[in-house]
């Protein structure tokens, strides 16, 4: 965007494209190795106790030996796109250009197949560095009807996502989320709102409003990415498509009487034809 051999000047083209005149120069650097190893120990007991803040994480680090403050603690967090999950007081309010939902699913009996789907987003590391994966569930049945890996946390990868558990497996009656930037853009909810779709909102911090989620997460990554340490995100994308693939079609499920969720889906679906999940790696353009 910037035109080092226009006759505006640099600081005024960063004026006019209102970018700060500092990142014009910013080389992006690899994540440090130690930060990476951090990160994946901040991902492993967030997993464990969702609800530490930065203060929290901080001391219970340094309680295993790790000499970290709380800003970079912080710091790591936010880059993870992870944040402690309780009830706190509305401190903030919405972008504008972000529509917020109500919450439509507490006391509602969610019994069949697409009558509910949700969907969220998670950080997943690496040997060498991170990604993030979203994908879309079927609340009842359990069953992961899509998902995307992503190297940042931009709407796209969530967008596709969606359009394909869509062309699929055709709409839900509801469609929960997160208030997360990537499910208030007007990219995603655009698409649920042509197809007709009712939209619901998690409570701010409320992570229990979207716990079936939740727990594919722990099962993710206690089941596949923690014990393999992919090396390449194309690795990663390989590995996720055996786990959901397994994880639809052979793992029981207790709170569906140890059916698969495959067997739950398909035997009130029988006009839909069974196959794997499909994901894939969205790079974003520089």
């Amino acid at each position: 965007m910037i035109d080092r051999t226009h006759g505006v000047s640099v600081t005024r083209q960063a004026a006019l494209l209102q970018l700060s005149r500092a990142s014009v120069y910013y080389t992006p650097r690899p994540v440090p190795t130690g930060d990476l190893a951090l990160m994946r120990r901040i991902d492993e007991l967030h997993l464990e106790l969702p609800f530490m803040g930065s203060r929290m994480m901080r001391d219970l680090l340094r309680g295993e030996g790790v000499a970290v403050g709380r800003t970079h603690v912080r710091t790591l967090m936010r880059r993870m796109g992870i944040t402690a999950l309780y009830r706190r007081p509305r401190t903030s309010h919405p972008h504008p250009a972000h529509p917020i939902f109500p919450y439509l699913l507490r006391g509602l009996a969610i019994e069949r197949p697409n009558h509910v789907w949700a969907a969220d987003i998670t950080y997943v590391p690496m040997a060498r560095g991170f990604v993030f994966l979203a994908a879309i569930m079927d609340w009842a049945t359990r069953k992961v009807l899509a998902w995307r890996v992503s190297s940042t946390l931009t709407p796209d990868f969530c967008v596709a996502a969606l359009e394909e558990a869509l062309t699929r497996f055709g709409p839900p009656a509801i469609f929960n989320t997160d208030q997360g930037s990537q499910f208030t853009s007007s990219a995603f909810l655009g698409v649920l709102q042509a197809h007709q779709i009712r939209i619901s909102m998690d409570g701010r911090g409320c992570w229990r409003d979207n716990v079936f989620v939740e727990r594919l997460w722990r099962s993710v990554k206690y089941e596949d990415i923690y014990l393999h340490a992919y090396e390449t995100v194309s690795a990663v994308c390989a590995g996720l498509e055996r786990y959901f693939t397994f994880f639809n079609t052979r793992r029981p499920h207790r709170a569906l009487r140890g059916r698969t969720p495959d067997q739950a889906y398909f035997t009130s679906r029988p006009d839909v034809p069974a196959a794997p999940p499909r994901g894939s790696v969205l790079i974003p353009a520089a």
